[in-house]
């Protein structure tokens, strides 16, 4: 028995050292450079799946190995672990650093719910649009962080509104009763047995066990409150879900949206440099589609299966219920804290409008971008040009004056802090997923010179014979599958070295397959440690693991479905899908001997 706690308390050491000498016969048996880069490939797979060390240790990982079994020189893996992505990350950051500081996000969150109204399901609708907003431009964590605490603070107050309701028609009730109107005594005792029922058991009733059992089995698991009815249970769950699925669906519009898609295009254009055709605003074209797609059906999934679907939920009338009203009060009175918009606030927001307008029209594709004021330099003004250039203006406007009190009694001012500083810049930097990144662009270089990824996409070549379609969908289930257990960096690194041969070995447009997977990698809707939207939304008490298995799953299903419908109309016109491109390696006359 001691000996299991010890193996339970010293688990994941013991995992790491099982991994390592189970598969150490692979290089030394076959001793090839694709064999060893092979047996690098499932360690560091295994590290990440299973988080037996961190994410970013197990990054450094192919820094350690690869000089080791000869595969590359420690220089040249080192180079690895900064690229553009980084440069456009830090812009990035930077941004996100100056919307949250000054609260920016959270007036823009509480504007577009006062726009869509207090009903219900437009209520749950502008929270989904709000949250799915931020989550473009901030990271999904930080934006589920900020919208729950509002989307609680309302649901309590629709809770409280409702039974303040239902007292006032008691009490209308008993008055009436009480002064002799001329009303059916038979029917008052009906309804205001039904009220009372509704809001706590009636003492010597023959339902009071029933009533409390009912009760006592609906419970927050953090606060340990008992709702007031299986409604109320049921509104806090949609309400939570929703914010959790809109900050991961957001994230899928922009390329700066989510770590996967930073990942895929730094993977994508490092693999394929003589492919110009994926950037911010093509990216957007594709993708901002899909995401509303799938936050609509999402949207009303949600609706249907905790409050059911009813035409009546989109009534726009202007009358009000008590709890619609309160509704609203809460969200004017959270929107009146923040005072009138600040000169940092209008600032930040002027340099968001600006860096999103020329992100998409550096290359937009269907005019000429401003990229080409620089066509002697073709491919050296990015993304992440872009991003630096907000990003140092964020360290140079001034935010508010430094001042002190000289010998005199004179307050005078002699310096100023900038919009955010590098201390505040530091504490938001994501330096794990930075190191995460570097280890992908690091494996994915060693499964290259190695001659790892020739292997795979020979030998997944007659996967060639099956349709197109179906390979698609395939590729997409496993992703989907696969990114509820494991990170969703990760996934994308560990998939990628293997997605890019296939399509190669099979002659299809390396997009088509990769582009799909890449959505893919987001839809992480099944448990709450599928990612950190999920976890945060859990944290709150109202779900358990069976309320978001049951809803994320049908979200997962809806979520393939638009990327498959995708893929086949408005996208593959866009990146010309239906040919294999000239800047795709002509992986045929690769092989041949």
């Amino acid at each position: 028995m001691n000996l299991l706690n010890y193996a339970l308390v010293y688990r994941r050491f013991l995992l790491v050292v099982f991994t390592v000498l189970v598969f150490l016969p692979l290089p030394l048996i076959i001793r090839t450079k694709e064999a060893q880069c092979a047996y690098i490939l499932f360690v560091i797979a295994i590290f990440w799946i299973t988080e037996a060390l961190p994410l970013s240790i197990t990054a450094l990982l192919p820094g350690l190995m690869f000089p080791m079994f000869g595969i590359m020189r420690s220089s040249h893996v080192a180079s690895a672990y900064f690229k553009d992505f980084h440069l456009l990350l830090i812009g990035v950051i930077c941004l996100a650093t100056s919307i949250e500081k000054w609260n920016l996000h959270k007036r823009i969150a509480l504007r577009m719910v006062m726009m869509v109204g207090v009903n219900p399901a437009w209520l749950t609708l502008g929270f989904m649009s709000s949250t799915a907003f931020l989550s473009m431009w901030l990271s999904n964590t930080s934006t589920a962080a900020m919208v729950m605490p509002i989307v609680e603070a309302v649901a309590q107050q629709i809770i409280s509104a409702e039974a303040e309701a239902e007292a006032t028609q008691m009490t209308y009730f008993n008055e009436s009763a009480a002064h002799g109107l001329d009303i059916d005594e038979t029917v008052i005792g009906q309804e205001t047995n039904e009220k009372k029922e509704k809001t706590k058991p009636a003492s010597g009733s023959h339902d009071k066990g029933k009533v409390s059992r009912k009760m006592e089995t609906e419970k927050n698991a953090v606060t340990g409150a008992k709702y007031r009815s299986r409604k109320d249970h049921m509104m806090c769950k949609l309400m939570c879900l929703s914010v959790a699925y809109s900050s991961t669906i957001g994230g899928l519009t922009t390329i700066t949206g989510t770590s996967t898609n930073l990942i895929f295009s730094e993977h994508f254009n490092t693999r394929y440099p003589n492919c110009r055709c994926l950037n911010f605003g093509s990216w957007f074209l594709f993708s901002f589609p899909v995401a509303l797609i799938l936050l609509l059906l999402s949207w009303i999934w949600l609706q249907w299966l905790y409050l059911g679907f009813d035409f009546k939920m989109f009534k726009c009338g202007k009358t009000k219920t008590l709890k619609e009203k309160a509704c609203a009060e809460v969200i004017k009175q959270e929107y009146e804290k923040l005072g009138p918009m600040r000169y940092q606030e209008i600032v930040t927001l002027v340099i968001f409008i600006v860096m999103a307008l020329l992100w998409f029209s550096r290359d937009p594709g269907f005019v000429t971008g401003w990229s080409v004021l620089f066509s002697e330099y073709p491919g050296y003004v990015t993304d992440s040009t872009v991003a630096l250039v907000a990003g140092i203006l964020f360290f140079l406007i001034p935010a508010k004056k430094v001042t002190k009190m000289t010998s005199a009694g004179e307050i005078i001012a002699f310096d100023y802090t900038p919009l955010i500083t590098w201390k505040e810049f530091q504490s938001f930097m994501p330096w794990d997923i930075a190191i995460l990144v570097g280890g992908g662009f690091a494996l994915a270089d060693g499964c290259q010179v190695s001659g790892l990824s020739n292997w795979i996409g020979n030998k997944l070549s007659p996967l060639g014979s099956l349709p197109v379609w179906l390979i698609i969908l395939i590729s997409s289930l496993i992703v989907t599958s696969l990114t509820e257990v494991a990170s969703n960096p990760a996934t994308i690194t560990i998939l990628f070295p293997i997605l890019s041969p296939l399509a190669e070995a099979i002659q299809v447009n390396p997009l088509q397959i990769l582009l799909p997977s890449t959505l893919c990698t987001s839809f992480a809707f099944l448990l709450p440690v599928a990612n950190p939207p999920n976890a945060i939304v859990f944290s709150y008490g109202h779900l358990k693991v069976i309320d978001m298995v049951k809803a994320g799953l049908g979200v997962n299903i809806l979520g393939v479905a638009v990327v498959m419908l995708g893929m086949f109309t408005w996208i593959e016109p866009m990146f010309n899908l239906h040919e294999y491109p000239s800047w795709a390696p002509d992986f045929v006359n690769q092989t041949m001997p």
